[in-house]
């Protein structure tokens, strides 16, 4: 009985790690290719030499969204300055995110993950009534292809500054 407890409780423990379990920094970032909102087939290593802010978020055209949308496009030329590219991930079709982009005038890439295996990989799933999503989560990638800086559960709002000051600290290493 008391090894059976044992394994039961062992098992509930690495379950609830399992949980949490982000690519770990310092890590290879997992490679992916999707389509983007341009209907372009693209990959990590299209960005290969460069910093990436790659963010999951749940959906196009809804309020948290659209507003960390419009900050990361406020700030895209700090970016550039930084040498580095936004990507955003989310479940929509490229279609609907080549909408988003246009309504809200974002130049940076889309990409669509309809079957939520891009987003699986990153521990960036949530179940919203029944349907998989893009849960809010941004990885700073280095230009290596190294995972470097994990946002979990990010606040749209003041995320984009977050990221900004995460990359100059990381940029002087």
């Amino acid at each position: 009985m008391k090894r059976t407890i044992t394994i039961v409780f062992a098992l509930l423990m690495a379950a609830s790690l399992a949980a949490d379990n982000f690519p770990a920094v310092g890590e290879e970032a997992p490679a992916f290719n999707l389509s983007s909102d341009e209907g372009k087939a693209t990959s990590l290593n299209d960005f290969r030499g460069k910093w990436v802010v790659l963010y999951f978020y749940p959906k196009d055209f809804t309020s948290g969204c659209t507003l960390e949308a419009r900050n990361f496009q406020r700030d895209i030329d700090q970016y550039k300055k930084r040498e580095a590219v936004v990507v955003g991930v989310s479940v929509d079709t490229a279609e609907s995110h080549k909408d988003f982009c246009a309504k809200e005038g974002l130049s940076f890439r889309l990409l669509s993950d309809p079957d939520a295996k891009v987003s699986a990989a990153y521990n960036s799933v949530m179940d919203y009534k029944g349907a998989k999503l893009s849960a809010r989560n941004t990885f700073l990638i280095d230009p290596k292809g190294k995972v470097v800086r994990v946002f979990e559960k990010v606040k749209p709002a003041g995320h984009s500054e977050e990221v900004i000051a995460a990359l100059d600290e990381l940029r002087k290493q």
